[in-house]
């Protein structure tokens, strides 16, 4: 009877934990799927509109977990890695330079403007130690200050540039708007895009090869749940895919960019192998506590520099990524929110300010834009203004950071009463 008891009681705890954890991230699938519901929209267009934001997403988002994992906060400097990136762009444009090489050089070229910046801004971090967040936020903002400058007043008076589609008609200053069309838009996309099905056939595959493999070739013993979860989800799949490739239904419509989802993937493996290295554990001890680092001998100054400028790259290269996808973009706004709507996308993910995950980023990108998606059509649905869904989602990204926040500062509050109570 204690046993049972017990376990009752064990599961009981871990529900409730499961619960309080992920609270933000099942209330934003009850939303989506209400959402979804209510706004009518058809399940090929939700997911042909689905699978380009998360192609275009997910690497900006990816690019915040570092930070975190070096105790450095939701880094909101990511907007000078997305002013590095659109830069590049700005400058292969005006060579008229497109497809992947413009991809590639735009990349090339934003790197080395990246690493300055995140050398700048892991300096200036290290003189605001516990002040990391509202820091990089406000840099934000100096900075953006510094970017319209140059592209509205230096570009044409003191940095040259003869171009009459980029340069407003006075000859000095850039146009508000750029079309990629004909360059570097979907530059990435195109080299290879598969139809939805037919992805999801693939992805089917690969997951049942790769619990073979675990289990016979490597010999290894992956938890039940886990197999379990890897073998269904294949199967499921592979059925559904192979299923609407042979009805040819409208689901075929959808093309999925695979090389970008790709590039999303190695990005993936590469946080997931750094992570296991001499570097990233020191970064990782950083993160947990920077004394303990300081007396092991980690030098946790230049740990903290490195994070930030691996995040201020990262960073650059998802501006790229999502631009060239996008296909225009507002000069001097389009990096604005960028790190405003990915420190959102991880929040909901379930991430927090001292933790975050792969699986929490592609959790919440998804979660996050699914929303974007619904609510102005659920809007207009219900109270007949699309532009109430506008106003939602502009209240979510802010009000999701406020929350998680506010929940970081009570959950450190409560771990000092507890340490206060326990020395006594």
């Amino acid at each position: 009877m204690k046993e049972a008891e017990n376990r009752t009681k064990s599961l009981a705890y871990k529900a409730r934990r499961f619960l309080t954890n992920n609270a933000v991230s099942i209330l934003f699938v009850v939303i989506g799927v209400l959402g979804l519901r209510v706004s009518g929209l058809s399940l090929p267009f939700f997911f042909e509109d689905i699978v380009n934001r998360l192609a275009r997403n997910s690497f900006m988002v990816l690019s915040l977990i570092i930070p975190v994992m070096a105790g450095l906060g939701l880094n909101f400097a990511i907007v000078l890695g997305a002013m590095a990136g659109q830069a590049a762009i700005i400058v292969v444009t005006h060579w008229k330079l497109g497809g992947i090489g413009g991809i590639l050089l735009s990349t090339m070229l934003a790197f080395p403007l990246a690493v300055l910046l995140g050398i700048m801004t892991g300096r200036l971090l290290n003189r605001a130690r516990g002040k990391e967040m509202i820091t990089t936020l406000i840099l934000g903002f100096f900075s953006n200050g510094i970017y319209q400058l140059v592209f509205l007043l230096l570009v044409g008076s003191v940095i040259p540039m003869k171009n009459d589609v980029l340069v407003l008609s006075s000859g000095v200053g850039l146009r508000t708007s750029i079309d990629l069309t004909g360059g570097l838009k979907n530059g990435l996309d195109d080299l290879l895009r598969v139809p939805f099905p037919l992805c999801a056939v693939l992805v089917g595959v690969i997951l049942l090869l790769a619990n073979g493999i675990r289990l016979f070739i490597r010999k290894e013993s992956p938890s039940k749940g886990t197999l379990f979860l890897g073998g269904v989800l294949g199967l499921a799949l592979l059925g559904w895919g192979a299923f609407h490739v042979y009805t040819r239904s409208m689901f075929n419509f959808v093309r999925v960019p695979v090389s970008t989802f790709l590039i999303v993937l190695g990005l993936c493996y590469f946080i997931t192998f750094f992570t296991r290295t001499k570097l990233g554990q020191d970064m990782r001890t950083v993160g947990q506590d920077r004394h303990i680092a300081e007396v092991a001998g980690i030098d946790s100054d230049r740990i903290r520099i490195i994070a930030m400028v691996m995040s201020t790259v990262l960073a650059s290269m998802g501006q790229i990524i999502f631009l060239q996808n996008l296909g225009t973009f507002s000069t001097y706004g389009s990096h604005e929110q960028a790190g405003m709507f990915a420190i959102a996308a991880l929040l909901i993910g379930g991430a927090s300010v001292a933790k975050a995950t792969i699986g929490q980023a592609l959790l919440g990108t998804l979660l996050f834009h699914t929303m974007f998606i619904v609510s102005p059509l659920a809007g207009r649905t219900l109270f007949g203004d699309a532009q109430l869904g506008e106003f939602f989602r502009a209240f979510v990204a802010y009000g999701i950071i406020g929350l998680s926040l506010a929940l970081h500062s009570w959950k450190k509050q409560m771990q000092a009463r507890e340490e206060a109570r326990k020395s006594e």
